[in-house]
């Protein structure tokens, strides 16, 4: 067995959980679900990465009778239908992949040309803080979180979708970074959308050892023969990738128009720190964790001791940009049901059509900077606390990709 498949394996333990967060309401509404499922065309955008495949993987086992999936990375495709097929084989609906830039002409030809079908799931994203360290990366951001998700709904809108879902974050409550920011703008342009066509989404907690998250790290480092290094004064929150494919199907396919779905914070979903799993990770292996005074002892030992069953691994202190200090999935202002699930949470929104004048005037006004080619961080700020004014940026100058 193979280190990623014993981390994957083992998620639960590593984040010092015994039991999955929604197995109850899941199993309460298994029949509905599998109903809506097996007899509804789906179309995912950005499949492929770690929610993706989750939530493709749960539909594709109910037989849908149609299920398109489009991501940019033409790999992570290959790698999901090769999973697929080992694992759960065929199913008699119409199952595709297309390798599509979902800001690109080559996709609005391919909807142009299909577009038929009744659940639209947006699962794609910039997900890393570290995107607002440059403005060039930053505005991806923006075209990848915002403004390729409104042209999508539009999309749908014109093909006569049933329902379109895109998933948030917690980092949407109180945003203190750009990236939290954009999906609060996101979620205000969904709401927006929501007197044309029935919309929903879903904020959670970090997605378990996903793509290029810092548990995913750990994970690469052990492979590579590197040291581990996480912050000794962060807690989070985790759900495993299982559990965000089952956050966001409840949503898509039971959730009102402008409802956000969030896990209720109880006794099986724990804060834990980085530094805890990054423990967890090595005993895992087989390994005692040995910790180091600096990054040159981490680097040196890391020839040596995995030799004598030790791990090194250096704890540091969290300085970067949009650490939150806390992480929330609803603020005192929001309106909650409490009731409906037993593990889940809804947090449910009102249209607000006084907003539309200040979408549109967000739109014209990044549509700008990308028309003369030139914009700049403070630029692009500015636009987004005509938004959100309360916005409380917290810039620090550091970033990851000045840490190991």
């Amino acid at each position: 067995m193979t280190q990623k498949q014993t981390f994957q394996n083992n998620i639960l333990n590593l984040i010092n959980r015994d039991k999955y967060l929604f197995e109850y309401d899941v199993n309460a509404n298994r029949n509905e679900i599998n109903t809506i499922i097996s007899s509804s065309k789906f179309l995912i955008l950005g499949g492929a990465g770690t929610i993706g495949q989750a939530v493709t993987k749960a539909i594709f086992k109910q037989n849908p009778s149609k299920l398109h999936i489009v991501d940019i990375s033409e790999n992570n495709l290959v790698e999901l239908v090769r999973d697929i097929r080992s694992s759960f084989g065929y199913i008699n609906g119409d199952f595709k992949t297309f390798a599509l830039d979902i800001g690109s002409i080559e996709y609005d030809a391919f909807i142009a040309a299909d577009g038929n079908y009744d659940y639209v799931l947006n699962l794609s994203a910039l997900k890393h803080v570290r995107s607002e360290e440059d403005p060039f990366t930053l505005m991806r951001m923006i075209n990848v979180n915002i403004i390729n998700t409104k042209k999508t709904i539009e999309q749908s809108i014109e093909k006569g979708v049933k329902k379109y879902f895109c998933v948030s974050t917690d980092k949407a409550t109180d945003p203190v970074n750009m990236m939290g920011a954009s999906k609060r703008i996101l979620e205000l342009f969904l709401f927006q959308k929501s007197k044309d066509i029935t919309i929903s989404t879903a904020r959670f907690a970090n997605v378990a050892f996903s793509d290029g998250s810092l548990l995913f790290s750990f994970d690469q480092r052990i492979k590579k023969q590197q040291p581990i290094v996480a912050p000794n004064d962060i807690k989070r929150y985790f759900i495993t990738p299982k559990e965000s494919g089952e956050l966001c199907l409840m949503s898509c396919l039971l959730g009102d128009n402008r409802d956000v779905f969030f896990p209720k914070q109880n006794e099986n979903l724990n804060l834990i720190s980085f530094a805890d799993i990054a423990i967890n990770c090595i005993k895992n292996l087989g390994y005692k964790p040995y910790l180091c005074k600096d990054e040159n002892e981490a680097r040196q030992l890391v020839k040596s001791l995995p030799q004598k069953g030790k791990w090194p691994y250096l704890l540091t202190k969290s300085d970067t940009t949009g650490e939150k200090d806390v992480e929330e999935f609803f603020t005192k202002n929001e309106i909650l049901d409490l009731e409906t699930y037993k593990t889940i949470g809804i947090i449910k929104n009102d249209l607000d059509i006084t907003l539309d004048d200040k979408l549109d005037a967000f739109s014209n006004s990044i549509q700008k900077l990308k028309e003369k080619k030139s914009w700049t961080k403070d630029e692009i700020t500015t636009i987004f606390h005509t938004i959100l004014p309360n916005f409380n940026h917290k810039e620090t100058g550091v970033f990851l990709d000045h840490k190991m």
